[in-house]
């Protein structure tokens, strides 16, 4: 029995909820897209959404045109005024990604992903500052400046790779970052922009970007880098299988930006890691899961002491990176599916949203919080083995000492996502896994993604009530234990519900 503690030990720390991923953000303009974002919004709540292609040709920022023997630039808000309008009312707030390049500021040809991104530096650096300029200066026109300056700005996306920056050339991009954050502070001192985005397996950069950063006097109000655990691909038509690290290594990951620059002039400064999740790939069916809940669950209850946000990647399948979906599961990053079939890692962080600000105890396999008015919730996972070799236990008993305060019972409300439960993967499964489900299909879909729902009461001695769980393989709980205020009448008897007269 794990007795926990009637006094908080702490804040439980949102930087889960700070930031999450999105496909390419000219993807805001489709409907199912923005059904998923307020449907997200209302059950879980994200403060930011960062996603590729702010700049890239899709958008229609940059539209150079000759006139004479002139050549001029326009500079076309249309679609980012619908995108960031869109974000903001349905209470999100974008967190700028600057990238990719417009074709016509390009210096080469390199592009990436389906949807053709170009990675290669600008063949003009005044033109690329007079495009971030004239960005910047239109959101604080439209938005105000108060607003945009609470909007972090990211100087690319992994340009420690050569797919996202030619060459990976690090000096190119050092350059790049330059221009930009000396353009960024010219439209306002206080606009926050940092980078350098880096991808697992480059921390390196980080130390070297402190160096430039200090020796070029460059400004830097944020470290960004990204977070993944998946090894190498091993391909299947449309779709990869990948060995897994266990989900530690992503805490290790996320601490790192701090470690490395202890001692620089970047210490101390916020840690965003503005992406993460368990494979890097969009077609990895282990995403759509309840493993995956279960594997991410410590992640999501302890990234908060080593980075200031950490960004899921990414909140829909709408995500077309490598090409339009095959099928409506497809492996792919989402918390939902396309037309918003719930995932059971969406449940891990709508389980989350649910959790009290007060820490009252954490361990390997669960989360203790109380709210204000005195609900105490429990959020606990059951451990999984990463390595495939076995396939994690059948049964993880958990039983704890929980303080709930005065009177004899409470009100147990417990929520379940596991193999059979709450998990519409298992169901498509079952159906023949089909491809493009038929309408009565999807409602079996969104039926079966609905998570098992169990209530009873337990006795209060002494304050404190024992909470005996037992959790099944893989399986996420909520447990949200209430205060009861028994108001039944006192001529109540359910023995007389049948007629009978009173014994």
């Amino acid at each position: 029995m794990i007795r926990v503690p009637a006094e908080p030990v702490g804040r439980v720390s949102d930087a889960w909820r700070q930031c999450v991923g999105t496909g390419r953000i000219e993807l805001a303009l489709r409907r199912d897209y923005q059904d998923s974002l307020a449907l997200l919004q209302r059950e879980i709540g994200f403060r930011y959404i960062r996603g590729h292609g702010l700049l890239s040709d899709g958008m229609g920022v940059h539209r150079p045109y000759d006139q004479g023997c002139f050549r001029f630039v326009h500079h076309s808000f249309t679609y980012v005024d619908q995108v960031v309008d869109a974000y903001l009312e349905l209470g999100i707030r974008p967190f700028l990604e600057l990238g990719f390049m417009p074709e016509d500021l390009a210096s080469g040809d390199e592009t990436v992903f389906w949807w053709r991104g170009n990675v290669t530096p600008p063949h003009s650096y005044p033109e690329w500052a007079d495009l971030v300029r004239a960005t910047l200066r239109h959101l604080v026109d439209r938005y105000g400046l108060d607003e945009v300056r609470t909007w972090p700005i990211e100087v690319w996306n992994e340009p420690n790779l050569p797919d996202f920056w030619q060459d990976a050339d690090e000096a190119a991009y050092h350059r790049l970052y330059e221009v930009t954050a000396r353009t960024v502070k010219e439209v306002d001192a206080e606009l926050r922009v940092g980078g350098p985005a880096i991808s697992p397996g480059a921390d390196d950069w980080l130390e070297r970007f402190a160096e430039f950063a200090e020796h070029r006097d460059v400004p830097v109000d944020f470290v960004s880098k990204h977070a993944y655990t998946s090894g190498p691909a091993q391909h299947v038509p449309f779709g990869v299988h990948q060995t897994l690290a266990p989900a530690h290594e992503l805490l290790d990951q996320f601490a790192t930006p701090r470690d490395l620059l202890k001692g620089t002039r970047l210490a101390g400064l916020p840690v965003h890691i503005t992406e993460f999740n368990s494979s890097y790939r969009p077609d990895n069916a282990i995403h759509d899961t309840a493993f995956h809940a279960a594997y991410l669950a410590p992640v999501l209850a302890g990234g908060g002491d080593v980075a200031d946000s950490f960004s899921y990647w990414t909140f829909s399948d709408m995500f077309e990176e490598a090409g339009v979906p095959t099928a409506l599961f497809h492996g792919g990053f989402g918390l939902l599916t396309h037309r918003q079939v719930r995932k059971p890692t969406y449940h891990l962080y709508a389980f989350m949203a649910r959790m009290g600000p007060e820490l009252l105890a954490r361990g390997e396999d669960h989360l203790v919080t109380r709210h204000p008015d005195g609900r105490v919730t429990v959020l606990a996972w059951a451990p999984v083995d990463p390595t495939g070799e076995t396939p994690g236990p059948d049964r993880h008993p958990l039983r704890l000492s929980l303080p709930t305060g005065g009177g004899y019972e409470v009100f147990v409300r417990r929520s379940t996502v596991d193999e059979e439960h709450g998990n519409a993967y298992t169901a498509w499964r079952h159906m023949g896994s089909p491809r493009s489900p038929k309408p009565g299909q999807l409602d079996i879909l969104h039926e079966a993604a609905e998570p098992a729902r169990a209530h009873r009461r337990l006795p209060v001695r002494d304050g404190r009530t024992d909470l005996d769980l037992t959790l099944a393989r893989h399986e996420i709980t909520l447990v949200e234990l209430t205060p009861v205020d028994d108001e039944t009448p006192p001529w109540w008897d359910e023995g007389r519900l049948l007629g009978r007269e009173p014994s």
